[in-house]
């Protein structure tokens, strides 16, 4: 994956690759590579219809197993995807989403299932949110077989990256909520990587990175424009999630027994925001974790695989510690 040679900072529309349209759409004029889904390789995949009034669907991947592997009664982990993309770009199509979660699958190893959702303006939030939850619920009912054969339920885990880490974060909240309605579905935490908040006030590293070259926040800010319900601004609960008092919630994480990871880095404005979230849920009881590295930048991952080695070692142990 390649950045944009348009300077963010001068032109964030252009940057984003979108054109604005008076009907309220955008026009995104920026082609992400995209790949099928593959029966070949180390890891298999297919794509499965959601909901096909909404157009929603998901790639699930599976490891593919030696002979000499774990027996076939051992079911692998369930890890739900969210892609990236500021809610207006992005699909579990994308080569270099097709690719983490490949890898995801391969490193853990994990079933995984990565989630095509629609997006903004075009449906603005909580449309995400809803495609998502309706995912989750689709999971435990689908029957499957790559799920009911080698998935474990019990074992479920909501990850994403950027605005999928956000994703992660709020269907994580909702449902927490339904848990007996999510059966067999038993989720036991969430991975909120480099996850994507704001707010209207800018915080110490949006400041000191105010001209990042990869993700500033002039950038995020109209990505917020064009996802947020219209009318509210960036201190809403579903970008700013320490405006709104949700104890409640909170104490139902805690009561179930999830743990929350958050992955980041300083090179990413919105790393003030991330620590921020793990010190408000550690406060509310939450167990939660941060783990953050120097230097980097926003989604580093997707552009270093040395980067990205490291992440699927921490989700790993996360994952294996639960």
């Amino acid at each position: 994956m390649e950045l944009p040679q348009i300077d963010p900072i001068a032109d964030p529309s252009g940057y984003l690759g979108i054109i604005r349209n008076p009907d309220g759409s955008i026009t995104r004029t920026l082609k992400l590579p995209e790949c099928p889904a593959s029966s070949d390789g180390a890891v298999l995949s297919k794509d499965i219809p959601i909901n096909k009034e909404t157009n929603t669907w998901a790639r699930v991947y599976l490891p593919r197993r030696p002979e000499s592997s774990a027996s076939p009664a051992t079911k692998l982990p369930l890890l739900i995807y969210y892609h990236g993309g500021g809610f207006i770009l992005g699909s579990a199509a994308a080569s270099f989403i097709h690719k983490l979660c490949c890898e995801i699958a391969s490193e853990i190893p994990a079933v995984v299932v990565s989630v095509d959702y629609r997006l903004a303006p075009e449906h603005r939030l909580p449309a995400a949110y809803d495609d998502c939850m309706e995912a989750l619920e689709w999971v435990g009912t689908t029957g499957e077989e790559w799920l009911t054969d080698f998935a474990d339920f019990s074992k479920c885990f909501l990850m994403g990256t950027s605005a999928g880490g956000n994703i992660a974060y709020h269907v994580g909240l909702r449902a927490v909520t339904c848990v007996d309605r999510l059966m067999p579905v038993k989720i036991q935490g969430l991975i909120l990587h480099h996850p994507y908040f704001g707010g209207v006030e800018r915080t110490p590293s949006e400041v000191k990175l105010a001209n990042d070259k990869v993700f500033p926040p002039c950038v995020a800010d109209v990505m917020w424009d064009l996802g947020l319900p219209i009318g509210v601004d960036r201190d809403h609960e579903y970008s700013n999630p320490m405006t709104t008092e949700r104890s409640h919630d909170f104490e139902k994480l805690r009561d179930q027994g999830w743990r929350v990871l958050v992955t980041g880095c300083d090179g990413d404005p919105m790393v003030d925001r991330q620590i921020g979230l793990v010190k408000m849920l550690k406060e509310k009881g939450v167990d939660a974790v941060g783990e953050f590295s120097e230097g980097g930048f926003h989604g580093v991952e997707h552009f270093d695989d040395s980067k990205a080695k490291i992440l699927y070692s921490v989700v790993n142990n996360f994952v294996l510690s639960l």
